[in-house]
């Protein structure tokens, strides 16, 4: 039955293959024998994880099982403070790990709660309050304005009926139904005019149908399918995270393996030797990577929420930094979803509409000067139709913002406007209420007689109005349909009669206005006289006075623009998903600077006669997708990932969500957004601000810069030790470090300085690069380079101050014990000065040292705690260390110096000779194009 093309269908063909009857219903048991076939209508959750094994699955990372691993090494080791840290640290990271899926998973329920708790249905002949989830295919429902379609329904009774059906379909307008049957088998979902869809809204008029679809098998039981079969992509952190875990494990314990036999070939003691490799290992991997970026991703969250961005998911931060492709839906997103008049059209002229939204703070403006109402007989006589023939309501919000009480003064209040009733009536009314033609101002004059609602066959409206003169007959509709039913128009402020030559000037500017992708309604009236009293639509909707053109559209948000020009300029390609009309999103793309002048667009039903190889072969150049379904937004996402993109994709209707769950990070509108798109999303934008996006990308360039600063400090020290120690192995010298200085050193260093450098400010330039390749490995960009070059200056300073210091008495024991103490403390200060090193990607010259106070502060600690170690007479034992003379801080300094300056030296002086060669090639090309 669900390959039946339900909209091809007339009444008797319905009947027949559901086996029903439109005025008796279903018996209560053929009801039940049906619900036992098809199951209750609702939505299912899929299979359920239960909580214990969705806790056990976050210690399946490779990184948290080699820190399991190091901390079987620490407590072997006796170092029973380091195993309790980082078991803590993994179940820091777990818990957090089983709260963020724990809470993801709710996607289902939410749209659960769109379906209708409670129906009105015909069984046995009556009519009764069923609930939604006892209704059943065959099962005759009754639906009017504000009720909620219970399942999906083929409609074959309409009275003026509309349904706002944006959150499934992304279409801005509300849906006029009709019970014809539609001849076409292909017709795209937004087109089914005929069918009522499960969760959407009836915002006006009154329907009856049949149900042809319940639970899982209707339209958003298919979202809801798509949403669990549809696996959250692992982050590019996760993914380099867990490449470089890997990395670490093989590197340290090949070295380790290396320093120990070298060791003991040249001599030392085995057992010495084996502990020494053990501390080697645990100092190599650094356990508090996990952490550190976990600290880094919630401060980045908390500066993000500062931004209007609420993060779900701690390592989305991140993914949007690297975010190549932005796929954003329009209604809403990228347009206010509130449909504005801008253009009115009157007596051969053409007015311009300012203004935002239902706010009604506007001019109407001809030539670039305010029109005046007073003189201006047509526009009046328009604007009193628009407010007249009309049911919508606006109504003021007053909300007062957060005053900072820093500021001296206070900040203003701030009205939000707020539509009841059809959109493209509010927008009629939000015209006429900007010359001051509010309701209120109206309903004083003009009382209302009689109304003929809206008709999908005749779509026209009339509203018959009586008042001190008289009454008045107002008319708005399709231009093309209210032109056949005028004799008169209104031209320079005359009723003059309507000859083919006016009425073809009227037709070519309702062309011209529907050409620019508004939605162009007419406007007419007569005068009724006293013994006038028409008891039909025909009778009334005749010989009237035809008086202009509203054009009407959901208008771009005002900072998008700004937001997708910075966009490009940092790499990021924007693409338009919608479920609109392919020459409204082609109009609202070229507005907004999205599609260039050869970019392509793309509707629904060519995406659905496309192959995959076919899509992919033409993503990267289309900009523009209309009229799609919620499985095509699916398809657009997985072509892109496939090409190579990392895809974010924004949205707010329930159609949205499985695209925006198979994303690499999906943002959902945090006020127009659903809470299927919300719970599905891993960013939410409070503000529904397209620009805050911009925002977030920033933020997670800069977190993920930060990372790689870290991972480059940490690494590049922990080398320092190891070829600190190969390097005096394979020299055939004494220990330059014990094993608890190894461990104290990568305790001192590689905490609070590598934390603050997961704090460091942004670059300037950071917003005028390319987003990095999805594939791009964590040492890219020179980094392997600078951790290994960094690391052996650090190693050879290190064992040059050792053997310097140990050979001015060699065979004196206490001379081992000085010459060791003077290495440790090269060694770390060697590190903390790197550190400063890290937070440029090109040298310790380019920044400010001091710009980072957190880092200040963290390093004079590390010195602290190092100098305890060495002049504090209880640790002095323990640590094997001494204090050190003048003389010998002397040599500490400029050891430990030398990696970094030597190194930043290099980096100034190789810049400059790139300026000179780029200057030198930017002087040949404009000699070579002058000549």
């Amino acid at each position: 039955m669900e390959q039946k093309q339900w909209h091809q269908m007339n009444t008797d063909e319905l009947q027949h293959e559901l086996h029903t009857h439109p005025q008796q219903g279903l018996t209560e048991e053929e009801a039940g024998e049906r619900r036992k076939k098809s199951g209750y209508n609702e939505l299912s959750e899929g299979v359920k994880i239960s909580p214990l094994v969705l806790f056990l699955n976050q210690f399946k990372d490779f990184m948290v099982l080699v820190l399991l691993g190091a901390t079987l090494v620490s407590g072997l080791l006796g170092e029973y403070l380091d195993a309790v840290t980082i078991v803590a640290i993994i179940l820091i990271n777990g818990i957090l790990g089983f709260v963020q899926e724990f809470k993801a998973e709710r996607s289902l329920r939410a749209l659960k709660q769109l379906s209708a708790p409670m129906s009105r249905v015909i069984r046995d002949g009556k009519v009764l309050q069923v609930a939604a989830r006892e209704l059943v295919p065959g099962d005759v429902v009754l639906v009017e304005s504000g009720d909620r379609i219970p399942a999906d329904v083929r409609w074959f009774e309409v009275n003026s009926c509309s349904v706002e059906e944006s959150a499934l379909t992304g279409e801005s307008l509300p849906v006029n139904k009709h019970a014809e049957p539609i001849l076409d088998a292909d017709v795209p979902l937004g087109d089914r005019k005929n069918i009522g869809f499960m969760g959407t809204m009836v915002t006006r008029g009154t329907a009856k149908g049949v149900i042809i679809r319940t639970g899982m098998d209707t339209e958003m039981g298919k979202i809801a399918d798509l949403i669990q079969n549809t696996e959250s992509q692992e982050t590019p952190l996760q993914h380099r995270l867990e490449q470089l875990g890997k990395i670490l494990i093989a590197v340290s314990l090949g070295l380790t393996i290396l320093v120990v036999i070298a060791g003991i070939l040249h001599g030392q003691p085995a057992t010495g030797m084996f502990l020494a490799g053990v501390s080697l290992a645990v100092a190599a991997i650094p356990e508090g990577l996990p952490a550190i970026v976990t600290i880094a991703l919630a401060l980045g969250v908390q500066r993000m929420i500062k931004r209007k961005a609420i993060v779900r998911k701690l390592p989305s931060v991140e993914t949007l930094g690297c975010a190549s492709v932005i796929c954003s839906d329009k209604t809403g997103t990228l347009t206010q979803n509130k449909m504005t008049v801008t253009k009115v059209w009157l007596g051969g002229r053409s007015l311009e509409v300012t203004g935002q939204g239902y706010d009604p703070t506007g001019q109407i403006l001809y030539h670039g000067k305010p029109v005046e109402l007073r003189s201006d007989q047509g526009l009046r006589r328009l604007l009193q139709i628009s407010g007249l023939c009309n049911n919508a309501e606006i109504y003021e919000i007053v909300q007062e913002e957060k005053r900072n009480k820093r500021k001296a003064k206070e900040e203003p209040l701030t009205a939000a406007w707020e539509l009841k009733g059809d959109p493209t009536e509010g927008a009629l009314l939000t015209l006429s209420s900007k010359m001051g033609l509010n309701r209120s101002s109206l309903n004083t004059i003009y009382q209302r007689d009689r109304e003929f609602p809206f008709d999908s066959e005749r779509k026209l409206m009339s509203v018959i109005v009586s008042h001190q003169g008289g009454r008045l007959l107002c008319t708005k509709g399709a231009p093309d349909v209210l032109l056949d039913a005028c004799t008169y128009i209104m031209w320079d402020g005359n009723v003059v009669p309507l000859t083919a030559t006016l009425r073809q000037k009227v037709l070519a500017a309702n062309e011209g206005m529907a050409s620019e992708a508004l939605r162009v309604l007419g406007l007419a009236y007569r005068d009724l006289r006293p013994y006038d009293k028409p008891d039909t639509e025909r009778e009334a909707e005749s010989q009237l006075i035809f008086v202009g053109l509203a054009g009407m559209i959901d208008p771009p948000r005002r900072e998008v623009r700004d937001a997708i020009a910075t966009c490009r300029r940092a790499g990021i390609k924007t693409v338009m998903i919608t479920g609109d009309h392919r020459t409204t999103a082609e109009a609202i793309a070229t507005q907004l600077g999205i599609l260039p002048r050869n970019g392509l667009s793309l509707s629904g039903q060519e995406l659905s006669g496309m192959d995959d190889k076919e899509l992919d072969a033409r993503v990267d150049q289309t900009y523009v997708y209309a009229r799609v379904s919620p499985e095509h937004k699916l398809r657009i996402v997985k072509s892109l990932q496939r090409k190579g993109h990392v895809v974010a994709m924004t949205g707010d209707g329930v159609n949205d969500a499985p695209a925006i769950k198979a994303s690499d990070i999906g943002i959902a509108m945090g006020i127009t957004g659903t809470d299927v798109t919300k719970e599905a999303s891993s960013l939410v934008l409070s503000d529904d601000n397209f620009s805050t996006i911009v925002s977030a990308i920033e933020e997670g360039r800069s977190i993920y810069e930060n990372i790689r600063k870290f991972i480059r400090y940490l690494l590049a020290s922990n080398v320092g030790e190891i070829l600190t120690m190969f390097f005096a192995m394979m020299m055939g010298l004494p220990l330059p470090l014990v094993p608890i200085q190894i461990l104290w050193v990568n305790l001192v260093t590689d905490g609070l300085p590598a934390m603050a450098l997961g704090v460091d400010q942004p670059e300037k330039d950071l917003m005028e690069h390319k987003p990095r390749g999805a594939r791009e490995n964590i040492f890219a960009r020179r980094l392997g380079w600078k951790i290994i070059s960094r690391g052996i200056l650090i190693g050879l300073c290190t064992l040059g101050a050792f053997w310097i210091t140990l050979r001015i008495a060699p065979n004196d024991p206490g001379q081992l014990t000085k010459a060791q103490s003077v290495a440790f403390a090269t060694l770390v200060m060697a590190q903390l000065i790197h550190v400063f090193d890290c937070r440029s990607s090109r040298s310790i010259f380019h920044r400010n040292p001091l710009q980072n106070k957190a880092l200040v502060l963290a390093v004079l600690s590390s010195v602290v705690l190092m100098l305890g170690v060495m002049y504090i007479e209880l640790f002095q034992p323990i640590f094997k260390t001494m204090p050190l003379s003048l003389k010998e801080w002397a040599l500490v300094l400029v050891a430990a110096g030398i990696p970094t300056f030597l190194m930043g030296i290099g980096s100034v002086w190789g810049g400059r000779r790139n300026r000179h060669r780029n200057r030198r090639t930017m002087i040949t090309n404009s000699a070579n194009i002058s000549a």
